[in-house]
């Protein structure tokens, strides 16, 4: 299994900013306009904390609080654990295991450069099977 690069150089950033005092119904906005399921939060150029569809069902709405008047520094995740770009995807995975969560920050130094989620590397690692099982259906069948 290989690094994170590999998956970040075959697409766009998926990085969306906003910042704590930001409310949760513009966080839900940003979210639904990009079809992504997190917005990182940062303030004064670092990252400070990770918003996500799951922090918005069991923070905000199942506890009752109204979205529009809602700010993300109350209810988003601090001091987000973060991938260094150069590790490995089976190390994001299993930070995302044990940490349970879907979305991780991906860092150069301090840097926010993108969020890798489960999906993406859950594709990347099928999308990498299916073409070795192909390798060796050729091989096995004669066709090189």
């Amino acid at each position: 299994m290989g690094s994170l690069v590999a998956i970040l150089q075959k697409r766009s950033p998926v990085l969306h900013a906003l910042e704590p005092h930001d409310t949760v119904t513009r966080a839900a906005h940003v979210m639904a306009e990009h079809s992504v399921g997190s917005v990182v939060i940062v303030y004064g150029g670092r990252l400070v904390g990770i918003f996500t569809e799951r922090d918005l069902l069991r923070r905000v709405v199942a506890r009752g609080h109204t979205p529009e008047r809602t700010y993300l520094k109350d209810v988003m995740t601090p001091a987000p654990v973060v991938a260094q770009i150069g590790e490995s995807r089976a190390s994001a995975i299993a930070k995302m295991q044990a940490l349970g969560c879907r979305h991780l920050p991906v860092v150069i130094g301090a840097e926010v450069v993108d969020v890798v989620s489960i999906r993406d590397l859950l594709y990347w690692e099928l999308d990498e099977r299916t073409g070795e099982v192909d390798s060796l259906r050729r091989y096995i069948g004669g066709i090189y």
